[in-house]
């Protein structure tokens, strides 16, 4: 049976925050209808188990590996049937009237491929990823060495976060994040999914290229918001995390846009990119590390800090 909206939720160990995400969902007022399809990948948390006895309507993907953000939300593509497909993050809580509204603006819309709305931290400060250029080598250049938080209101120097223009506003955009994406249909069919070559960082940017690339619209709309918990900055990050977006980065250029450059330019950006990654690791290096837990506590804490999160995001929105 077709629906409007094929609501895609990738799990891997985040079974607490992914049932709020999806109870988030099911309170929604909403006319339209949606089908929530989750793809879990090899979580061991008990989290296809007990997402399965919770939500028994939820159509579930059971992966035997871990098999990445992009490769696993295709495989929820192949098996949605809704006229939009909605990229939606496990550590988000959507507002009442977010797929109302983003969908109402989308039918409105015929020329827009994509969308997306105002992404809320839990501080209830931006998510400035929801608004984005792309990382052409200039505006990497400009945001990676602190240009764009000197010059805020020069649009020369913020061509990747875009912070010259007020998150209030509506307007196209380049890229939007893959934490929320609302996705025509039509347009998927014609430029495809995800790239399977991105692990878990950079599929949202170069999925928002193609998608430009093939003549459609991208627009930022913040009539409505979610939160967006993410993890903790503070904490020591796993090495894998730290690698693999900085060779997103190397993807990214290597795919779109060193045909466009001298080799020059690009052996800049790639020595750039592997300065930032042995940076990153040395700042890691130095963060507390995790607290070691067993997966009872952590669903405890994480459960706990999400409503907490959500009580306080909530009045700022």
């Amino acid at each position: 049976m077709n629906v409007d909206v094929s609501i895609l939720i990738l799990n891997y160990n985040t079974c607490r925050l992914t049932m709020d995400c999806i109870r988030s969902v099911y309170e929604s007022d909403t006319n339209f209808s949606y089908e929530i399809i989750l793809i879990d990948n090899n979580s061991h948390d008990n989290s296809v188990e007990k997402i399965s006895r919770e939500f028994p309507g939820v159509t579930l993907i059971a992966n035997k590996e871990n098999v990445g953000f992009a490769r696993g939300n295709n495989q929820g593509m192949e098996v949605a049937s809704g006229r939009y497909v909605l990229l939606l993050n496990s550590d988000t809580v959507i507002r009442r009237d977010t797929l109302e509204t983003m969908v109402s603006f989308m039918d409105t819309r015929p020329d827009l491929g994509a969308s997306g709305c105002k992404v809320i931290l839990p501080d209830g400060s931006l998510d400035k990823a929801c608004k984005r250029g792309f990382p052409t080598p200039a505006a990497s250049f400009y945001y990676a060495f602190g240009f764009s938080r000197l010059f805020p209101d020069k649009p020369r120097f913020n061509g990747y976060q875009l912070g010259y223009l007020s998150p209030d506003e509506a307007y196209p955009v380049d890229c939007l994040v893959g934490a929320f994406m609302l996705v025509r249909r039509e347009t998927i069919d014609r430029v495809g999914g995800l790239d399977e070559a991105f692990f878990m960082y950079g599929e949202d940017l170069d999925w928002c290229y193609r998608i430009k690339e093939a003549g459609w619209g991208i627009y930022y709309y913040p009539q409505t918001s979610i939160i967006h918990l993410k993890g903790g900055s503070a904490r020591r990050r796993p090495f894998k995390i730290v690698y693999e977006f900085h060779r997103a980065m190397i993807l990214f250029h290597r795919k779109h846009y060193s045909r466009q450059y001298s080799s020059i330019i690009n052996g800049t950006v790639y020595a750039g990119v592997a300065f930032k990654f042995l940076l990153s690791l040395a700042v890691n290096a130095l963060r507390a590390p995790r607290p070691v837990s067993t997966p009872a506590q952590s669903l405890t804490a994480s459960a706990e800090a999400g409503q907490q999160i959500e009580s306080k995001a909530e009045v700022r929105l």
